[in-house]
């Protein structure tokens, strides 16, 4: 038998990828669900944000170690996949879809929940998002995931890496810019609300 007949019956070698932790599987569990929604609502493509959402976790199980050196893990994986998704925008060459998509969610919540309320807030939808866009970093984060993905207060802290008084204290502050630029009074207990 010649060498190149020996060569070419031998089985390819498979590239053995690391065992990944149990912790980071639990961090992909935890988040992959929430990231995928918030890249959507910014990309307006469900298949992109999967394969935007699966890229950013690769590079964290790949980099799981270092991760978990930062002091505060949470807030750098979610600096990361926001960083990716304006990377995304930036090399597409357009705005977030978020008006766009995030009306479309609140339309099929209307639709499913059939709540006059969810259609007035529609009809106020075209300036709110403009609205919302305006905001500080932070403050604009807690109202995406909070008021237009669903989030609960410990969840969008989670998925931050920041404590539920901050989110609340965003929530407050944002509310209020958001009132204020558009015009309209809020209740006084209107922060009280979960």
């Amino acid at each position: 038998m010649s060498d190149e007949h020996t060569s070419q019956s031998r089985p390819a070698l498979m590239v053995q990828l690391p065992q990944l932790p149990k912790a980071f599987w639990a961090f992909h569990d935890q988040y992959y669900r929430a990231y995928r929604r918030y890249a959507h609502l910014h990309l307006g493509d469900a298949h992109a944000a999967g394969e935007l959402v699966h890229r950013v976790l690769m590079h964290l199980a790949m980099n799981w170690a270092h991760l978990m050196e930062e002091a505060n893990p949470a807030a750098s994986a979610w600096a990361l996949l926001k960083e990716t998704v304006a990377g995304e925008l930036k090399l597409q060459g357009r705005q977030p879809a978020m008006p766009e998509t995030a009306i479309l969610q609140l339309v099929m919540r209307a639709v499913l929940e059939s709540s006059r309320h969810e259609f007035e807030v529609i009809e106020s939808a075209l300036g709110l998002y403009p609205a919302i866009a305006r905001l500080p970093e932070r403050q604009f984060d807690v109202l995406v995931l909070r008021h237009v993905l669903g989030f609960s207060t410990d969840t969008t802290a989670r998925i931050m890496g920041v404590t539920e008084a901050t989110v609340r204290s965003h929530r407050h502050l944002a509310r209020r810019k958001v009132a204020k630029e558009l015009g309209i009074a809020l209740d006084a207990d209107c922060d009280d609300e979960e």
